[in-house]
């Protein structure tokens, strides 16, 4: 039992719908406190609103609330039980911190007997608010940058005209650096100020002097009631102060750093989490140091809660700190707990790293038209990947693989940019793919002291950028026939995919992939293990690397492969990478239950993931980690490896159907729904062909490849005409047009940014209902698993749509043609699995808007509203294992239950917020409601109409 007995009940509050800022992180952090609770025997209540999450999975918790996150749900949940001893509020971000700080004022705590635990109070008012935190700084004898507190305009200019430009503004209080930036004179420095104060839930801001430049540290902390202090990861930002830690290219271990000033670092880091509060759990600490001899260290703030960073530094050490944050909040010791890699030793001890993490921030600017792509304070990033590699170069090029923007690693792929003034721009105003324009740099001869001189990078990482352009220009002297195997091996060794290294050998990528089988040149697996190989880990969590070979005494010549391959029938579970507009924490919920079904019918579970936020790259989900590119070479050699009787991709949205063609191609089995399945879906024409045969109606259309073709469709189609592209993800370029010159400047666009992309031409149904409907199948037998209805008229798009489950205005006639046109196209696809299809309903007759036969975003949705696991049910179909007349489905849903999409606007100010056929949101939260008169509901059916965006 825990250390604490008086803890038997513990109430958890969870982080809402996924924000810019606030993302899946918290998901992970939350998902390994509430296993880590149940471990221990306390009854865990949960109570968050986002129904896309594993979290939220009625297996996680005792008692789960899909509640908003208010006070006043606080206090119907603390009404129905009464026995709640505590409340954990450090896993929700800083959404929980605020409700947690919200009920406390209000005296809600009190009234219930409900101690705060993992955190006091106190620790976050110190932390957030500026003023208090400088002083006990000043106290403690910690320096910070000149700064002062400002809570009106006045006071405000007068602090600028003290300092002096450049300045930085932050808002206390707010999420993700809202509110946040860098301003250069006073006209700039008015209008943020403002803003600042505005978007404060306090109306105070902070202003400091800009410490541009200067270097960039993170460190992760955790500490025990008895004041036991471990480090677990030194995070170093590659980009220099001014650039919000989660839009920051980041490193670990930290690179630069000289072992004195870490020493003093980690000294103070210490010092400051100890005079901030009494409290046992984990701690975020950001540092500034001084790009010179001198070293100086400025401390910038500290959290004192998990982060962002802190589930990075999870994954990348193998340090479960969520969980072990957990244990320390129920008043457990360090020392009384196990380390959960090696399970032999104390979790008394600070992880040590034999390889390098890179992570990469992922944007979506284009989902925000005429929206600001400079980075700074405020975080602008959807989501992020994590790399690991045996040096720093492996694991950036890994990183760049793992992004999903049609690169294929640095440089050597043909895309890079080759104008001076825009590299030299991109640089100077740091822009979202600088990681790959620094490369670009170098290889136009820019010098590196140049290159340093604008951005701040550090040399170190400028250098090794240099390496591999000088190595990208030695290879291109040779052939794929004469290039030698050491020159081949070090650049596998250094990251290069073989997709560049066949564009630098003017080759084919299958042509390297030989000559490396010639060259006895492999990939080799190794264990993430906390501590260096230094302790034997029991954890199969891996990352790929090549290794030259060894040559032991008694003659055999070989490589050290970590990755032991068992004699049992495998699945390998293709994950959906990093989170973006139109794929996010969905698909990891449903290939976290992928996993547990697959589990459950015998198999070894393999999983293959580079997203460091999500459940399903947590090392005890599967079997097998791979921490790894989705990325078609990765995933084969691993294929190669571990020979899995088949491979699931319709569990990981786009990313892991987009490689069903190569698994295809390359003989290995898909489980479920076939390639030629999934192909005919996204292929417009062969689909129709599809709903013709089977009467099923769908809005007029044709395919251009040209804007002259468009221009001739459209005198057939009539206007509004619907343009999008095929193959592109949460409608990606998909737009209404009115009239010939907006349908021309359109495509125009599309061809441009998308070269080669078919574009489907649908006449607009203006003015129909939108309805969608999600269904197993098991090539026989058809279970609609949901239908849904749209608040919002048909136009604009599903994930932006409010959806009712079940539907509310469709009548007898119409949910009929829904459930036959379902059954019908779900056969005629052959599907084996999950489908989902959308539907426009005018005048009573339904159309068919498209079929996806995959996990769609609703599925969760649909889960969480029935109390059903239906991709666990789905699973067992794609595996073969079950029929859908072999499940008791039962659902169970009083009322009426609402997806409400959620939106990042406000870190895009100037940006267009009107919606449309491109999908713009970036979370969701669900609704209950008893019946159609609520308040809630009225307010959101008179609003339906004003977003169309044409």
């Amino acid at each position: 039992m825990p250390k604490n007995k008086n803890l038997k009940s513990i109430l958890l509050i969870g982080s809402g719908p996924i924000i810019i800022g606030q993302a899946c992180e918290f998901d992970y952090s939350g998902s390994q406190a509430l296993r880590s609770l149940r471990e221990d025997g306390i009854e865990t209540i949960l109570i968050n609103s986002n129904p896309a999450t594993i979290m939220t999975d009625p297996t996680m918790a005792d008692h789960v609330y899909l509640l908003p996150l208010t006070t006043k749900s606080i206090i119907k949940i603390l009404k129905e039980h009464p026995h709640i001893d505590a409340v954990l509020p450090t896993m929700g971000g800083q959404t929980a911190l605020n409700l947690c700080i919200e009920a406390d004022e209000k005296g809600i705590w009190e009234d219930f007997g409900v101690e705060i635990i993992g955190v006091d109070i106190d620790a976050i008012n110190i932390t957030e608010d500026r003023e208090k935190f400088r002083d006990l700084m000043g106290k403690i004898g910690v320096g910070m940058a000149p700064q002062a507190t400002a809570t009106s305009y006045l006071k405000g200019k007068e602090i600028a005209q003290e300092f002096g430009f450049p300045l930085c503004i932050r808002a206390s209080f707010t999420l993700g650096g809202a509110g946040a930036s860098i301003v250069y004179n006073e006209e700039e420095f008015d209008e943020s100020l403002t803003r600042g104060l505005e978007i404060s839930p306090i109306h105070e801001v902070m202003i400091d002097k800009a410490l541009l430049g200067w270097k960039e540290y993170e460190l992760e902390l955790l500490r025990d009631k008895n004041d036991n202090v471990v480090i677990i990861c030194t995070i170093e930002n590659m980009d220099p102060m001014g650039i919000h830690t989660g839009d920051s290219i980041t490193v670990a271990p930290a690179m630069t750093l000289s072992d004195k000033t870490f020493q003093k670092m980690r000294d103070m880091a210490i010092h400051m989490m100890r005079s901030i509060g009494d409290f046992a759990g984990g701690c975020n600490v950001q540092f500034a140091v001084s790009p010179d001899e001198e070293e100086d260290i400025i401390a910038i703030e500290i959290n004192p809660r998990v982060s962002r960073s802190s589930a990075l530094a999870s994954k990348a050490t193998g340090y479960p700190i969520a969980k072990i944050a957990a244990k320390l909040a129920l008043g457990y010791t360090l020392d009384e707990l196990s380390n959960q890699i090696t399970k032999s030793t104390s979790a008394l001890f600070e992880p040590t790293l034999d390889y390098v993490i890179v992570k990469i921030p992922r944007w979506n600017f284009d989902k925000f038209e005429g929206s600001d792509r400079t980075l700074g304070l405020q975080m602008k990033a959807v989501g992020e990947v994590m790399a690991i590699g045996r040096c720093f170069q492996e694991a950036l090029h890994k990183a760049t693989q793992s992004l999903e923007i049609k690169r294929n690693g640095l440089g050597a792929d043909g895309k890079g940019y080759t104008n001076y003034d825009q590299i030299i721009e991109k640089l100077t105003f740091a822009s979202w793919d600088r990681v790959f324009v620094i490369y670009d740099a170098i290889a136009m001869g820019i010098p590196l002291s140049r290159i340093h001189e604008i951005t701040k990078i550090d040399m170190w990482f400028l250098k090794q950028y240099e390496e591999l352009f000088h190595l990208e220009k030695e290879i291109s002297k040779y052939k794929i026939e004469t290039i030698e195997r050491e020159l081949l091996l070090e650049a596998k060794q250094k990251g290069y995919g073989d997709r560049q290294i066949a564009h630098m050998l003017d080759c084919l990528e299958s042509q390297v992939y030989n000559k490396r089988r010639e060259f006895k040149i492999n990939r080799v697996y190794k264990l993430v293990d906390t501590c260096a190989a230094e302790f034997k880990a029991q954890t199969p969590y891996y990352y790929s690397t090549f290794e030259s070979e060894v040559e032991y005494a008694d003659g055999t010549v070989t490589v050290d492969n970590e990755s032991i391959v068992t004699d049992r029938k495998k699945i390998i579970v293709l994950g959906s990478g990093p989170n973006r507009i139109g794929q996010g924490i969905e698909f990891d919920y449903c290939c976290v239950h992928g996993v547990l079904a697959a589990a459950e019918c015998g198999y070894e579970t393999i999983m293959i993931n580079c997203n460091p936020e999500t459940v399903s790259t947590d090392f005890d989900i599967a079997d097998k980690l791979y921490f790894e590119p989705v990325f078609w070479e990765h995933i084969y050699d691993i294929i190669q490896h571990e020979k899995p009787e088949g491979v699931i991709v319709q569990l990981g949205g786009q990313t892991a159907l987009k490689l069903a063609e190569k698994l295809e191609r390359y003989g290995i089995k898909i489980m479920g729904t076939s390639f030629q399945s999934l192909d005919l879906a996204e292929d417009r024409g062969s689909f129709s062909n599809i709903l013709k045969d089977n009467n099923i109606p769908y809005p007029q259309f044709d395919v251009a490849q040209t804007a002259d073709e468009a221009l001739a469709i459209a005198e057939v189609l009539d206007f509004p005409i619907l343009v999008r592209p095929s193959y592109v993800l949460g409608g990606q370029g998909m737009k209404i047009v009115i009239n010939k010159k907006e349908l021309e400047e359109h495509v125009i666009d599309l061809l441009k940014s998308i070269p080669g992309n078919k574009l489907l031409l649908d006449h607009y149904l203006d003015g129909a209902i939108e309805a969608e409907a999600d269904a197993i199948c098991d090539g026989e037998n058809v279970y609609i698993i949901g239908i849904m209805e749209h608040i919002e008229p048909c136009g604009i798009h599903s994930g932006d749509s409010n959806a009712i489950l079940p539907p509310f205005t469709l009548g007898e006639l119409v949910m009929q043609q829904i459930k036959d046109h379902t059954k019908k196209i779900a056969l005629a696809l052959n599907t084996v699995g999950l489908i989902n299809i959308q539907f426009a309903i005018k005048d009573d007759v339904v159309y068919i808007i498209e079929a996806n036969p995959r996990a769609s975003r609703t599925v969760p949705f649909i889960a969480k509203a029935y109390k059903e696991p239906y991709v666990n049910y789905a699973t067992k179909v794609m595996l073969g294992e079950k029929k859908v007349t072999d499940f008791d489905f039962n659902p169970q849903l009083d009322g009426f239950a609402i997806k409400q999409p959620v939106f990042s606007f406000n870190k895009f100010p100037n940006v267009n917020k009107k919606l449309g056929p491109e999908m713009k949101s970036t979370g969701e939260s669900i609704l209950f409601i008893e019946g159609l008169n609520d308040d809630q509901f009225y307010d959101l059916y008179s609003r339906r109409k004003m977003y169309l965006s044409k």
